[in-house]
């Protein structure tokens, strides 16, 4: 790999096109991907915001769900922001019960935890790692974190609110969560944090 990693993106629902310019702002090669054969050309992946059900259905139908658990448990850096933290997931509550997700991060997360679509909100988050003071973080019908199992770091949690203390963030080996859409504020830094991740594990 050069010094510009290839991050795709798994375009089967949600917002792909953003996570895709955002990237491209922080410095990689970021490419659409929904096929086994586009897997094997990427560095790292994104898993998007969207509906989880919905990509937990197009997984399977678009046979991605071995080769993405198979390039998982091979060390592939992957992000999943809203949606894709849920795919991310061990445990999910609140899920369909034919819900299926990648099972990369030994967490339980709770779908739809902050409400719905109205109760969207924005909030200040701090991530460990990340420089520059807290993200202008944007928050979709999201989930939060429940409860993290050994080798989860917990990255980010809300500082105030109602939804004060709430697990927001999190990260365990390669792998990297966030409930909150990062790639609709044009704040860069996150996604520069994941692209320098997947530099590091090439």
């Amino acid at each position: 790999m050069s010094d510009v990693p290839v991050i795709g993106v798994l375009a089967l629902q949600g917002d792909v096109r953003e996570h895709v310019a955002a990237l491209a702002g922080a410095g990689a090669r970021a490419t659409a991907v929904r096929r086994p054969e586009e897997l094997d050309a990427v560095d790292g992946l994104v898993i998007p915001g969207g509906e989880s059900t919905t990509i937990s259905k197009l997984a399977d139908i678009f046979g991605m769900r071995e080769p993405v658990d198979k390039r998982i448990a091979a060390g592939m850096p992957v992000y999943g922001s809203c949606a894709g933290m849920i795919m991310l997931a061990t445990e999910v509550l609140d899920g369909r019960p034919d819900q299926r997700g990648f099972d990369g991060i030994a967490m339980t997360v709770r779908r739809n935890a902050f409400g719905r679509q109205v109760d969207s909100f924005e909030a200040p988050v701090e991530i460990t790692g990340v420089g520059g003071g807290p993200f202008h973080a944007v928050f979709i019908r999201a989930p939060w974190v429940e409860r993290v199992g050994a080798g989860v770091e917990v990255l980010g949690t809300v500082a105030d609110g109602p939804a004060a203390g709430r697990v927001v963030a999190v990260r365990q080996g390669n792998l990297l969560a966030t409930s909150f859409h990062p790639e609709l504020t044009g704040d860069l830094r996150l996604h520069a944090y994941f692209v320098d991740l997947v530099r590091a594990a090439a």
